[in-house]
Formats: C-alpha cells, sequence, structure tokens
C-alpha cells in the first residue's frame, strides 16, 4: 500500500476475503491437514496443522499473489510486474505471472537462497539483486516500477495480498471444525492479517497469535507498544520472516484481531523442523514451524484445547538442513 493511502474498513477487508475464496479456488491447492497422536501427546492438546508447506511453488505466498495479480486490468498485465522479496514472494508472483502470461521482474537480496532463486528463475521472472548495504529494494522496486510502467506488487501491506493469504486460515476452520487458538508465523504480517480476518469472519472465538524469530521480533514489540516498531532483523535461520517492521496496513488488523504476538529461537525452529520430518513426513523451512516452535518448547501450553497451525511453507535447502539437524538433539 502506499503511505498516504487509507486503509480498508474491517468490513471490506472482510468482503476482499470472500471474494478472494472464490478467486483462488481450484488454483490454489486446497492443502491437507495434518493430525499427529504422538503430536498431540507431546504437547497436551489436539493440534491441526495445516500444511501450506505443500502449496503451490511451496508456499502460502501463491495465494496472496494469485488473488492480487487475477484483479488487475488487461493493461497492466501487459505492462508486467514487479515484486521485491528474500524467496517465497518472489517464487509465487514468478509462478503467477507465468500462469497467466504477465511479464514478472523480481528484486531479490544476491545472499538469497539459492533454491528460492533458481525457481523464481524457473518460473520466468527476470531477477534483478540489490545489495543489503545499498539501495533498499523497495526503493529499487519502485524505481523500476516508474522507469519501465510496471505495477508494484508488495509482499504484504496490501488488502488483496492480506486477503488472498487469509484462504489458508478460512480453510483450516472449514477443514478443522472450532479451534481455540490459531498460531501463525509473522514476517511483515500479510499472513496474520489475512489468518485474523478469516477467524473474525468464521470463528470469532478463536485466539489468533502471532510468532515471530526471537531476532525479529519488530512485531511483537509493536504489538506491545501499539504503534509501528521498526528495527532491522538479526541473524536467524528464518529467512522469510527477516522484515524491519510489519506493514501499516497489517498492523492495524493486528491490533483490532489479533490476541497476542510472541517469539521463537533459531534452536526451537531447528527442532521443530527435525520433529516435523521425522514424526510426520513432512518438509517444513524454519520460517514455516514459527507456529509449531512454542508448542514443542512449552513456552505456550494451551491444555487441553484445540490449536490450529498454519505450516506457512517447505522451500527450504535440505543439505542446510542436515546441518541443522546434525547440531540439534533428537525429539
Amino acid at each position: 500500500m502506499s503511505p498516504a493511502a487509507a486503509a480498508p474498513a474491517l468490513e471490506e477487508l472482510l468482503e476482499r476475503l470472500a471474494d478472494a475464496r472464490q478467486r483462488v479456488a481450484g488454483v490454489a491447492h486446497r492443502t491437507p491437514v495434518a493430525t499427529s497422536r504422538t503430536l498431540d501427546a507431546r504437547v497436551g492438546c489436539r493440534v491441526f496443522l495445516k500444511c501450506e508447506n505443500l502449496q503451490r511453488m511451496g508456499a502460502f505466498k501463491f495465494r496472496g499473489a494469485y488473488n492480487t495479480l487475477s484483479r488487475l486490468p488487461d493493461e497492466a498485465r501487459r505492462h508486467g510486474v514487479v515484486a521485491y522479496s528474500s524467496g517465497n514472494h518472489a517464487q509465487a508472483v514468478a509462478l503467477v505471472a507465468r500462469l497467466l502470461e504477465i511479464p514478472a521482474t523480481i528484486v531479490m537480496p544476491s545472499t538469497a537462497p539459492a533454491l528460492k532463486l533458481d525457481a523464481t528463475r524457473d518460473y520466468g521472472a527476470e531477477v534483478v539483486f540489490y545489495d543489503r548495504a545499498g539501495e533498499e529494494r523497495e526503493a529499487m522496486a519502485e524505481r523500476l516500477a516508474g522507469e519501465r510502467g510496471l505495477t508494484l506488487i508488495p509482499p504484504f501491506d496490501h488488502p488483496d495480498i492480506v486477503a488472498g493469504q487469509g484462504t489458508a486460515a478460512a480453510e483450516l476452520f472449514e477443514q478443522a471444525g472450532p479451534l481455540d487458538v490459531l498460531l501463525v508465523p509473522v514476517g511483515g504480517g500479510g499472513l496474520i492479517a489475512g489468518a485474523a480476518l478469516a477467524a473474525r469472519l468464521l470463528r470469532p472465538a478463536c485466539r489468533v497469535i502471532g510468532v515471530e524469530p526471537e531476532a525479529g521480533d519488530d512485531g511483537a514489540r509493536s504489538f506491545r507498544e501499539g504503534r509501528i516498531v521498526r528495527a532491522p532483523c538479526g541473524e536467524t535461520i528464518a529467512d522469510g520472516a527477516r522484515t524491519p517492521s510489519v506493514g501499516r496496513l497489517n498492523f492495524e488488523i493486528i491490533r483490532a484481531c489479533v490476541s497476542d504476538m510472541i517469539t521463537a529461537t533459531d534452536a526451537e525452529l531447528k527442532r521443530a523442523m527435525r520433529f516435523v520430518m521425522e514424526r510426520l513426513k513432512l518438509v517444513v523451512e524454519p520460517t514455516g514451524v514459527l507456529g509449531l516452535a512454542p508448542l514443542l518448547s512449552g513456552r505456550l501450553a494451551p491444555a487441553g484445547e484445540r490449536i490450529g497451525v498454519i505450516l506457512s511453507g517447505g522451500n527450504v535447502d535440505l543439505t542446510q538442513a542436515a546441518e541443522w539437524f546434525a547440531e540439534t538433539p533428537r525429539e
């Protein structure tokens, strides 16, 4: 969203969510919900894992990208789009652009994971690198949009992105039935904002809790202070959550609809990744297990409740994961 743009009212956002559900139906996968008696016994509650790691291109980001690009007018489609991302949003926009025959340019850091970089190029997008120490990625994307007449597709701070991401939680509520708590990974806030809207619409009694990496707790700090706190993210393996702040629109939804924001350490993320791979046979990236990690570590102990967890993505370098597992005790 443009900083000057007024945030849509909650009622309008709920309408956009309903429209997004129709748009992504039959295009995005209706991903399965995984359960595990071992996991339930371990954490003392009933857990339902929404497997967005099995979504097209391996992450929930496909939903928001498709909802947003599919709404573009013909002229904007002909000119093309530009996006900035360290990985999953990049892949999502690239894939959706290919499906809709829209030229795509993606601004990525030169240090982006090779797996995500290669996939973005394989989907047909032009990749333009930025240096974290030089021009900021948003500024570069905005410059390219102006120079080439492209439409900028932001990774999270946009009502159509938020609405698209919210379709994952809406499906989970239908698949799992009533939930007491929904745990959601947080980077820029698009997923939790959409999930919170889905909860408001379908399960108003459900408590929505966001989980960030401990090294990048800007969202949790913003939640506590009642204002957007912008801070550089420290070193974390959760590359999908390396954002300096949550989006403006997203923060307004978080303030209105989210119950709490907590954090997880990198060590907890590694243990959660290993657990889901060994016990549930699911490949999930570090950012993707942010919601599960506090349950396994005991930071969050909602005894006897029904808990939904969004596993947001599965795009992880398996060689790197093996190195992490080698230094991580088996659960």
